[in-house]
Order: structure tokens, then C-alpha cells, then sequence
């Protein structure tokens, strides 16, 4: 039954989303499966309850720059310098083997040149969203195989960014291809996208950051600001003749290297989420039966690609670079899927008429299965490890130098032992006071000024939201002994829910924070509610330091003097 009112329509797909999300948690799957289920299942093909019209069209356009906007802002220069050379060769060579051999089985498979390339990078990318999510709930995100796989991330969305800088510039005929022209048109367009990123460092340096600490002041500008930007950007990339995609993609890279980009993705994901739903049905529609009968034995030969063949070629490669087998294997495990990056990749193919139906019926049931399975592969990796770890011994040097080398310097390395939230005058000193004593601290504050100058007294400090979950589990806590928080808290009779503080412990508590909290109240009587709520510690400024100065004043502690009174001189 077709729904024919919009507004119908618009209410159908969330609560079909929610059902199907509903569904999910059972299975133990993300969001994103039940997602693009029901993007495909809701299309006029399959149950009929959704066409595709001007304004479902116009929020699947809107997700789609949103959700490359939030990846343009993951391509931080500084942060792609500091993995280090090995993170760095290690993506690309998994991008280049990666790519080869999906070329390869496209061209054995009976895909044409053009069809052969964009299903080679879509088997490359993997899903940061699902990799750092899973791993984020193990606790794993700061082991050495989590930023392995994180550096590999990153570059993969880097190398995907200038692909798909070059294939839009390709316009030429299908027909009209041979493999020879494409890699010379392929290496032509990664220049001229290569160009077109060093001239965007010049205003990430220059003027990036100015602009938004201009806006951060104010929250719901700063959201209205980025939907703005990456909707502005993708509109001018239109103009000029290249894709909105694009437009999106570059709108976030010229944040990236901003002090705010993680409070804008924390708040921004939600907003993606939603209009992506609307992607994955456009892209539903879009889907004949008909081909998706023709694309079920391709994509399972894809599928055996991405699931053993994309954590084999990580194994090995990291075997090569002197790692141990235990290591590269969970690495590999936790790149065994593709991405939601990959199915957009192939609706820009089919906005260009680079492909046709059948590829990206490819690529959406690849998309599908990969995540659905390596969800499981993951959470299950320890134990697929131990049971494979003799077979793993042939991709493990005699001497795996280079992970010993890496473990000797974090060795040496400190992490970061106390997050602070708020940089008032009591975090201040708190925070002060622990880098005076040599611990590593890191300082949150929602005060774009506050955050300057925590960095002007040489502390690590990030803009962020302490009431913001998705934010407060990007931080690494992992690690942290303390989190203290000298936010103050809301007026007399507001619902604790409003308070920063208990939101902050909130979010800590579900997480399974593994260390301790201190929260500073200027009420005693907030004390026991706070404790209830989860703080281990709840600290009193005035009271303490009213205590302390008590502790200092007691006859018995006071230094040896000559006991008299003095005497006073008057004028004469």
C-alpha cells in the first residue's frame, strides 16, 4: 500500500527505522543495518510504502553532504602527520592491494573498466561508524590494533576522498574506456583533487578556526552554522559543475583541524542519522528486482572478498611491518565489512552514469551482509583468534621488532590520567596544580575562550559538551584515573536530568567508566544525591578550603615564634 500524503510518507520511514532498529538490538546489529533494510524494503519495489519524491529526495540530499561532512571532518592534516609513517604505509598499501584485487575479480566477474573501478574502491573503505563504535564498547579504542585500524581508517577516507574527486571529473563514454585511459584519467583527476585540498589547508589554517570560536559561544548556532556549511558547500560544488557530495565532503575538511570538530560530530550525528534514512530509501527505489537477481552471485563473491580476503591482506601486511600475529589478525577482523562511504561512492557513479543498477545492487547487498556479519566477527574476535592462532603463525616475523619498538615507547609515553571538566577558576587550579605534579590532564570546557587559554598554559584541552554522551565516549577514558568535574550545577528546584554534572555521570555509568569520578558541588546538602548518582568523591570548594585553612591555623601546627604582643609604634 502506497503512501501517497508527504507527510505520511516522512512519518512512515522513522517509525519503520524504529521497528527495525527495535529488531536490531536482538540480532545485536547497528543501526545502520536496520537502516538501509528498511530503506530497500520500504521502496516502491518491495512493500510500496514510500516513492521517492521532492522532499524525501531533497532530505536524502541533505544526509548524504551531512554524513560527508562528518567524515571531511575526521581528515585532520595534523591528525593523518601524527600516526606515524607506519600507520600511514600501512592504509595505503591496504588500499592499493585491496583495490587490485577487487579490480581483478570485477574484471573476471565480466564488469566493464569503469564498473571494475568503483566496485574496487568501495570494497577498500570500511566503516569508521561501525569499527569505533564496536570497539569503543569493548574498550578497545586505545589498544594498539583499535588505532591500527583507526589510522587505516582514516586513510582509506582520504585516498576515497581524491577517487572520488577523480572519477567525477571523468565525463567520458563507457564504451569509450579501456584500462590504460582510466588510470591515466584516474591519475590526472587525484592531481587536480590533490590541488584543490592544499588550497583548502590555507583557510583550515588561516581562517577556520577564527570563524567558528566566533560562533561556538552559542551551541544551536554552532549546529545551525555547520548544517549551513556543509549545505552552502554542497550547493556551490553544484554550481561549478562537480557533485554535491563533494561539496559536503570539503566542507567538513576545512573544519577538521578546528578545536570544535568533535562537539560539532557529537551533536551532528543524530541529524545524520535521520536524513540518511531518507538516503537509504532513495537508494531503495533505485534498486530493480531485476538486477538485484543478477547481482546476488557477484556480491557473494565481493562479500568473500571483503570477509576473508580484506583481514588477510591487513594480516599479512602487517606481519610484513613487523607486528605480532595477534595484532594483525584483530586489526584485519575489525576491517572485515564496507561502508555506508562506499554506497555513496557508487550513487555518485550513478548520478554521473558511470554505472548502472547492477553495480550498486553489488555494493548495497555486499554492504549489508559485511556489516551484519562483522559485527559478530568483531565482538567475537578474541575468541576466532585463539581458535585460528596456529594457522596465524606463518604471518608473524621470528622477531616482530616493530610492535616491541611501539610498546617501549608507549612505554615511555603518558596517557592521559585526569580529565577535567570545566576550566573556571576551580578547574583552574585543580588542573594547574596535577600538570605541576606531573600528571597528564586533559581539560573540557564548553567556552571556546576557556579551552584558549587552558592551551596557552600548555594543558591539552578540547571544546566539548559534558552533557553530550556521544561526546563524553569519544574522550579517552579508557585510561583516565579521575574524571573530575567543577561544572557548576543548575539553580535550586531545576530536575536533576538539566544538570551537566548528572548527566556526565550518567553517561559515565553506562559506559562502565573503569575509573573514578569527583564532582564539586558549592551545596553540602547535593552531596548525597550526587554520591547516589555515582561520584566517588564529591568535593566542596568552600568547605574544603575552609577546612584546610582551620587545619593550618591550629595553635599546635603554628611555627615557633616569640609569643607576646607586639608592640606598636604611633607617630610622634
Amino acid at each position: 500500500m502506497r503512501l501517497e500524503s508527504p507527510f505520511l510518507q516522512l512519518t512512515a520511514v522513522p517509525f519503520a527505522a524504529a521497528l527495525a532498529g527495535f529488531v536490531g538490538l536482538f540480532l545485536r546489529q547497528p543501526v545502520i543495518v536496520s537502516f538501509i533494510a528498511v530503506g530497500v524494503l520500504a521502496g516502491p519495489d518491495v512493500l510500496g510504502l514510500v516513492q521517492v519524491n521532492e522532499h524525501t529526495a531533497l532530505l536524502a540530499q541533505l544526509g548524504i553532504a551531512l554524513l560527508l561532512f562528518l567524515v571531511g571532518l575526521k581528515l585532520d592534516l595534523e591528525l593523518i602527520l601524527s600516526m606515524g609513517a607506519i600507520a600511514g604505509l600501512l592504509g595505503v598499501l591496504q588500499v592499493a592491494v585491496t583495490a587490485l584485487a577487487g579490480f581483478a575479480l570485477a574484471q573476471l566477474l565480466g564488469f566493464d573498466a569503469m564498473a571494475s573501478l568503483y566496485l574496487a574502491f568501495a570494497m577498500t573503505c570500511s566503516s569508521t561508524i561501525i569499527v569505533v563504535k564496536l570497539l569503543s564498547d569493548r574498550h578497545e579504542a586505545e589498544s594498539l590494533h583499535g588505532r591500527m585500524a583507526l589510522g587505516i581508517l582514516i586513510v582509506q577516507d582520504l585516498v576515497v576522498v581524491l577517487a572520488m574527486l577523480a572519477l567525477a571529473s571523468l565525463d567520458w563514454e563507457l564504451e569509450q574506456l579501456d584500462a590504460g585511459q582510466l588510470g591515466l584519467a584516474l591519475l590526472e583527476g587525484i592531481g587536480v583533487g590533490a590541488l584543490l585540498l592544499a588550497l583548502l589547508v590555507f583557510f583550515m589554517r588561516r581562517g577556520a578556526a577564527p570563524l567558528v570560536r566566533r560562533l561556538a559561544g552559542a551551541p544551536e548556532l554552532l549546529v545551525a552554522f555547520a548544517l549551513a556549511w556543509a549545505a552552502g558547500f554542497a550547493a556551490i560544488a553544484m554550481a561549478l559543475g562537480l557533485s554535491k557530495e563533494l561539496g559536503g565532503l570539503l566542507a567538513g575538511v576545512t573544519l577538521a583541524s578546528t578545536p570544535f570538530r568533535d562537539a560539532l560530530g557529537a551533536r551532528l550525528a543524530p541529524v545524520r542519522d535521520f536524513l540518511l534514512l531518507f538516503f537509504f530509501v532513495d537508494l531503495g527505489t533505485d534498486l530493480d528486482p531485476a538486477a538485484l537477481g543478477t547481482a546476488v552471485w557477484p556480491a557473494i563473491a565481493f562479500c568473500a572478498l571483503v570477509l576473508f580476503g580484506k583481514p588477510l591482506i591487513v594480516t599479512a601486511l602487517l606481519g610484513l611491518l613487523g607486528f605480532r600475529r595477534r595484532t594483525s589478525f584483530l586489526t584485519g577482523v575489525a576491517l572485515a565489512q564496507i561502508s555506508e562511504f562506499s554506497l555513496i561512492l557508487v550513487a555518485l557513479g550513478r548520478d554521473l552514469g558511470h554505472i548502472d543498477a547492477t553495480v550498486s545492487g553489488v555494493v548495497t547487498l555486499v554492504a549489508i551482509a559485511s556489516i551484519a556479519v562483522s559485527v559478530y566477527a568483531i565482538n567475537g574476535s578474541q575468541g576466532l583468534y585463539h581458535a585460528l592462532e596456529p594457522a596465524l603463525l606463518p604471518f608473524e616475523r621470528r622477531v616482530p621488532y616493530r610492535e616491541e619498538s611501539l610498546a617501549r615507547r608507549r612505554r615511555r609515553q603518558r596517557d592521559v590520567e585526569v580529565i577535567v571538566f570545566g576550566h573556571g577558576r576551580y578547574g583552574r587550579a585543580i588542573a594547574a596544580g596535577l600538570r605541576r605534579a606531573g600528571v597528564c590532564v586533559l581539560v573540557v570546557d564548553f567556552s571556546p575562550e576557556a579551552v584558549g587559554q587552558a592551551r596557552q598554559m600548555g594543558m591539552d584541552a578540547v571544546y566539548g559538551d559534558a552533557s553530550d554522551p556521544a561526546f563524553v565516549n569519544a574522550l579517552p577514558l579508557a585510561r583516565a584515573t579521575w574524571v573530575v568535574c567543577t561544572l557548576s550545577g543548575q539553580p535550586r528546584g531545576t530536575i536533576q536530568q538539566d544538570d551537566p554534572r548528572f548527566l556526565l555521570l550518567d553517561t559515565l555509568a553506562r559506559g562502565d567508566f573503569p575509573g573514578l569520578v569527583a564532582v564539586a558541588t558549592h551545596r553540602s546538602e547535593e552531596a548525597p544525591a550526587l554520591t547516589a548518582a555515582g561520584a566517588d568523591r564529591v568535593l566542596l570548594p568552600f568547605h574544603d578550603a575552609a577546612q584546610q585553612a582551620v587545619e593550618g591555623l591550629m595553635p599546635e601546627r603554628a611555627p615557633p615564634r616569640a609569643w607576646g604582643r607586639r608592640t606598636a609604634t604611633r607617630p610622634g
